[in-house]
């Protein structure tokens, strides 16, 4: 496992991960010392009886065996070896004065503590029990061999701690996978989220999320229909009011222009014709307003497919500049559900920029590749990358004279945005130009 990372950079999944494995050691930990202690007290007890048991029966086989010796008979006297085998619990039998008298075979005098104390006693690291008979001459005194408890009782542990480092590794591999399946949908949920274009406000529907995270869900969904609303009301409120203008512009212009052609007098005519410049320009504004809120809708996708090849003829005719343009098509159908106009609005101005900003009476290439891709390349200056972000944002303008209001590429980045495609800028293969490329899927 990977070691924990900040607090800052904490993801759902680790804080399941790594909760759920320290409990599980946690807790088979506490389970293991409880055992350990439970272990070693049933020890002490089974012990404890193992050598009060050993006493009580070898003080009267003792008593018997030395009252039948002769009274001169002071050898010591040893059992004799049934089978090689290690004592667990050996004894000496001793008289008042410390002689002993008789003791297993393993057993080491020297071991055991002098005196007549009856009943358990730690000694020098070990365990004795004594019990004494006919007035303390004859005493019985049984030894545990050093460390035998504690020896049991460490294996004990260990036996029960073994399961927890074999299973320790199948249980991560389990909660992984547990925690991973659980979290699936929110990641899910999530890569929705990412992936909506910016124009695609529509409410989120994410199907198994955990019960914990409906009420994200419902906060991003209503989140979401507050911004759609908020974007509706400002479309509609520039769509209204450059429809609303379109009408009594043209009007203003034609009286204009009529009476233009009623003035005699040439100072009357310029002023007139200054105040028809004004109404085309205004007229050209609202022209691109109208663009500008149709490509930051949503319909920007119809139901059927049609040819984009068919829309350039139909666009680029309609172009003051036309015999500057060279159109390069591929031969088969490129088929797309991009909406007709949507796909003219940004065909019309990438290549109206491009009469405005190249090098007068330069010839402007436009070409759509197989792929749907639209480039038009002109005789203009590069662009830097900053540069052209900039130029993307609404009445943004470069050094130029040209005449515009600075929404041409505002609009264009619009619809590349709510298509889900790029728009971006590139030197030409010469060296020498410039070459605004829109992509986008065709579907």
């Amino acid at each position: 496992m990977r070691a924990p990372p900040s607090a800052s950079g904490f993801s759902l999944q680790n804080r399941l991960l790594w909760g759920l494995g320290l409990a599980i050691a946690v807790g088979w930990l506490v389970a293991v010392a409880g055992a350990g202690l439970l272990v070693r007290h049933e020890i002490d007890e089974v012990f404890d009886s193992a050598m009060q048991e050993v006493v009580q029966r070898v003080l009267p086989l003792a008593y018997s065996d030395i009252l039948a010796r002769e009274a001169d008979d002071t050898v010591e006297q040893r059992l004799p070896d049934v089978g090689k085998h290690e004592e667990y619990i050996t004894y000496v039998v001793r008289d008042g004065s410390g002689r002993v008298l008789l003791q297993s075979h393993d057993a080491e005098p020297a071991l055991f503590p002098p005196g007549e104390v009856t009943g358990f006693r730690n000694w020098n690291g070990s365990r004795f029990y004594t019990e004494s008979a006919v007035s303390g001459s004859i005493v019985v005194t049984a030894m545990e061999r050093p460390g035998h408890r504690a020896s049991t009782v460490r294996q004990s542990v260990v036996v029960l701690s073994l399961p927890l480092l074999l299973l320790l590794p199948g249980m991560i591999g389990a909660t992984i996978w547990l925690v991973s399946r659980s979290v699936r949908p929110v990641a899910a949920f999530g890569a929705v989220i990412a992936s909506r274009g910016e124009g695609n406000l529509a409410p989120i529907a994410a199907a198994g999320l955990p019960s914990e995270i409906h009420p994200v869900e419902r906060a991003v969904n209503l989140l979401l229909e507050r911004l759609r609303r908020t974007l509706e009301a400002e479309r509609s409120l520039t769509a209204n009011a450059a429809h609303e203008l379109r009408t009594p512009v043209a009007g203003a212009l034609a009286q204009t222009q009529r009476l233009i052609a009623d003035l005699d007098h040439p100072a009357h005519r310029a002023r007139a014709a200054d105040i028809e410049a004004a109404l085309l320009r205004l007229a050209r504004l609202t022209e691109k307003l109208l663009q500008l809120a149709k490509a930051e809708g949503g319909n920007l996708r119809s139901a059927a497919e049609h040819d984009l090849r068919t829309i350039f003829p139909l666009v680029l005719a309609d172009l003051p500049g036309a015999g500057r343009i060279e159109c390069v098509l591929p031969e088969q159908p490129i088929l797309s559900n991009v909406d007709i106009d949507i796909f003219a609005i940004a065909l019309r101005n990438l290549v109206e920029n491009a009469l405005k900003h190249g090098p007068s009476g330069e010839p402007i290439r436009v070409l759509l590749g197989d792929d749907g891709a639209l480039s038009v390349v002109n005789g203009g200056p590069p662009i830097a990358t900053e540069e052209f972000q900039r130029l993307c944002q609404r009445f943004e303008r470069g050094a130029t004279r040209a005449e515009g209001a600075g929404l041409g590429l505002a609009i264009i980045s619009a619809i590349a945005k709510g298509l889900g495609g790029t728009l971006t800028p590139a030197t030409t293969d010469r060296g020498q130009g410039v070459e605004i490329r829109l992509a986008f899927p065709l579907r």
